[in-house]
């Protein structure tokens, strides 16, 4: 049984039972004790979740930008390659945070199992987006140590980025650092594989909490938020990177659909850009005239870091969940969503359903409760198809743009 499959049977699960203890009644000394059970698990589930966030956005995005310097001798390539990417997931996140201003799918609704756990967040409601940015600004640059041990994950993350500069800069000298990284990222993919095991559990009991304990009303505020959501991600695949690649590439639609329809639907099929990767570079060579050592750097590249769809799914998230939650995030919040997203995009591992991990990562990024995540598991296998199917696009218009470019 594949692990998507647990996963969907756990959630199903988790929505059964709390179905059946929402019916026993809170007064039930049976619903009583099944949620402190459930209470537990959840907590161990969600704790994991958070130990192992840090090391992970840490190794993996330092060691992404370290692996840079493998193609110093591209670099005009890698850096065109690199704008493209950071402006496309710009664009992407800025279209999931307006659609989500405009529909707002989670206004109406409010949820007290998680208005106790922002309540001691701090929140930016009552600061001047400056005073909100000068704030923000000094807290990103602390001890790397003491900002690991309180979760400060956007210090991290600065700390992260320099590190990887750092090594590519220093060349040979820090190879054998690199090395270090990368087998501690390695250590943390096969811990975070561990985890996934028991994810069923975890969802099943997170599910089951939720359902026992609040309104059904919010699963027809999830099916709103879930079409909003593959509206826009559609939007930026049919329509935004299309006119990108024909403004910048003068390569039609028709000529991108058409060669690209391949790998578009092994990217929809398997929900993986990594496990695409072989369809896309076979037809920007074959079908779409791009040139190996290019469809080599950015397909590969992009498949790590390249990643539209997810960047606008986790923006659009974290604004779903603090409507829920009954808190208005403020312009500077909106903008730590932004960044946020677009890192944790880049950072998200390359398994099943690990992008739980980077999620969680941005919505502590504005104080929001990583329990919330529970609210999403149920329609995150949808969504992921097309969101990959974005993504995987992203990588075939990013090659045809940087070989228009850098060539």
């Amino acid at each position: 049984m594949t692990p998507n499959t647990r996963i969907l049977l756990g959630a199903a699960a988790g929505i059964l039972l709390g179905l059946a203890f929402a019916r026993l009644g809170p007064a039930s000394d049976l619903t009583h004790h099944g949620l402190f059970i459930l209470g537990l698990v959840s907590t161990v589930f969600i704790g994991l979740l958070k130990m192992v966030m840090v090391p992970l956005v840490f190794t993996s995005i330092a060691v992404g930008v370290a692996q840079l310097q493998s193609h110093h001798q591209m670099h005009r390539v890698w850096v065109t390659t690199l704008v493209f990417f950071a402006c496309t997931a710009a664009i992407a996140v800025a279209l999931g945070i307006a659609i989500m201003q405009w529909f707002r799918p989670g206004d109406g609704l409010q949820l007290d199992m998680f208005r106790d756990a922002i309540a001691g967040q701090p929140t930016a409601a009552g600061m001047s987006l400056a005073d909100f940015l000068g704030k923000f600004t000094s807290g990103l640059f602390t001890n790397p140590v003491t900002a690991m041990a309180q979760g400060n994950i956007m210090a991290v993350l600065v700390f992260a980025l320099l590190t990887g500069v750092a090594l590519v800069t220093g060349g040979e000298r820090y190879r054998h650092l690199q090395a270090l990284l990368t087998e501690l990222f390695n250590l943390m993919m096969h811990m975070v594989d561990w985890i996934m095991r028991l994810a069923p559990y975890g969802i099943c009991a997170l599910l089951a909490k939720l359902v026992a304990t609040q309104d059904m009303a919010l699963f027809g505020s999830l099916g709103y938020f879930m079409a909003v959501v593959s509206a826009s991600t559609l939007f930026h695949g049919i329509v935004i990177l299309p006119l990108l690649l024909w403004l910048l590439a003068r390569v039609s639609p028709l000529a991108l659909w058409r060669g690209a329809r391949p790998a578009l639907l092994t990217a929809f099929a398997t929900s993986s850009s990594a496990a695409t990767l072989p369809v896309t570079l076979n037809c920007l060579e074959r079908d779409m005239g791009v040139q190996r050592d290019i469809a080599n750097f950015v397909a590969p590249l992009g498949a790590q870091v390249n990643m539209d769809g997810t960047a606008l799914y986790e923006a659009a998230a974290a604004l779903f969940i603090a409507q829920l939650c009954g808190l208005e995030l403020s312009l500077g919040q909106q903008l730590v969503v932004c960044l946020t997203s677009m890192l944790a995009a880049v950072g998200a591992p390359g398994i099943p359903s690990a992008g739980m991990v980077t999620m969680v990562m941005v919505l502590q990024a504005v104080g929001l409760p990583a329990e919330a995540i529970a609210i999403l598991l149920p329609i995150d296998r949808v969504l992921d198809t097309i969101r990959t199917t974005v993504n995987v696009e992203g990588d075939i218009v990013g090659s045809l743009v940087v070989q228009e470019i850098a060539k």
